[in-house]
């Protein structure tokens, strides 16, 4: 595809951790259905030695790029050579970073999840809105092209009939008694817990395929909630969400003590003429699903596979709608809107309460 016929988005990169590097990997990537152009102009960490090692390692195969590193955050958000602003920070420093950026004037994609509670997400809103900047969550999860199509194959086709029950489960092992205190996995100041870490993609999914397309805001499901703890930390959650209106329900587990496994299923969807299976590595990387008429005998009726090729980690898909919002001219995301990422804290701050989980910031 031209160029020259798309708009282009210079990127400042905020962090050098895993995430970041997965982010930078998907824009540097060459791409004939591209949308967009991607220039990745500034990378942000807490030393320049750090910064390059950051470029030598994951931008080794682009030679186009060539990004200024610099050795705190202010100067990527400082440099008026960059556009937007992505911030790959752990959650407990997403407010800090956001209201920076937005002092200095840059538009923000902020990693999920967006803040620790909802609160949290309003003032950087606040201050998006009176700056006049950009502002969204980056659930890349929302953006993908196979959820469209299972939104689609759900409320427009109606394949599976009215949708009544959705269950996911998210599971990964941490080490909690040899993490060292500091970290963000273990740190009740930086977020710690199952829930805002790997527990809103269960909730995502929840969302997407038990909520009709409506205008926003959209009104939250009634919950029921549980949480387990080890040493402080949260490590275990379980919610039920329903929805009075359309009795839909849905089933949210998460936890930091289990490995997955081989476990391929990350999401199921059941209506009342048959069922949906998500299939990926967790629920935050899905790949398929396959459509199930509805199951009456002994054995599992043949179901019809819809496969979707990945890009890399598949956050191509978020920046390139980012920079055609940029292009023309919107504050927010259509997919992501700001009162859809506060509707979904304010779910987890609800979660949370039951559950027992509570954060310095709660306090404050």
């Amino acid at each position: 595809m031209a160029t020259d016929s798309i708009p282009t988005c210079r990127w400042g990169i905020i962090t050098t951790g895993l995430i970041s590097s997965w982010f930078v990997a998907d824009l540097a990537m060459p791409r004939s259905d591209a949308k967009a152009n991607h220039i990745i102009q500034a990378i942000g960490s807490s030393s320049v030695e750090k910064g390059n090692d950051f470029v030598a390692k994951h931008l080794k195969d682009a030679p186009n790029q060539k990004p200024a590193v610099y050795g705190s955050y202010a100067e990527v958000y400082n440099d008026p050579n960059v556009d937007c602003i992505y911030i790959g920070s752990p959650h407990g420093f997403h407010k800090r970073d956001c209201l920076e950026a937005i002092a200095a004037g840059k538009n923000v994609l902020c990693e999920k999840a967006f803040a620790i509670n909802a609160a949290e997400a309003r003032e950087v809103f606040d201050a998006a809105k009176k700056k006049g900047v950009y502002v969204a969550e980056a659930m890349w999860l929302r953006h993908r092209p196979m959820v469209a199509e299972l939104r689609k194959i759900l409320y427009e086709d109606k394949t599976i009939g009215e949708v009544f029950r959705t269950t996911s489960d998210f599971q990964m092992y941490v080490d909690m008694a040899n993490l060292p205190s500091t970290s963000r996995l273990r740190n009740l100041d930086l977020g710690a817990g199952s829930l805002l870490d790997i527990g809103i993609y269960p909730l995502t999914w929840n969302i997407l395929t038990l909520e009709p397309d409506a205008p926003a805001p959209r009104p939250k499901p009634k919950i029921l909630a549980a949480q387990s703890f080890v040493e402080g930390v949260e490590v275990t959650t379980s919610a039920i969400l329903h929805y009075p209106e359309s009795g839909r329900q849905g089933i949210i587990t998460s936890t930091t003590e289990k490995r997955s496994g081989s476990k391929k299923i990350v999401a199921t969807i059941d209506g009342t003429n048959g069922f949906i299976e998500v299939e990926g590595q967790a629920p935050s990387h899905p790949h398929s699903f396959t459509v199930y008429p509805k199951w009456t005998g002994d054995e599992k009726p043949e179901g019809k596979k819809y496969d979707f090729v990945r890009p890399q980690q598949g956050f191509i898909y978020e920046a390139d709608n980012t920079a055609l919002d940029l292009a023309a001219g919107k504050k927010e995301s259509a997919i992501m809107p700001w009162s859809e990422t506060i509707r979904v804290l304010e779910i987890m701050d609800e979660i949370r309460r039951q559950g027992g989980t509570v954060y310095p910031v709660d306090k404050a």
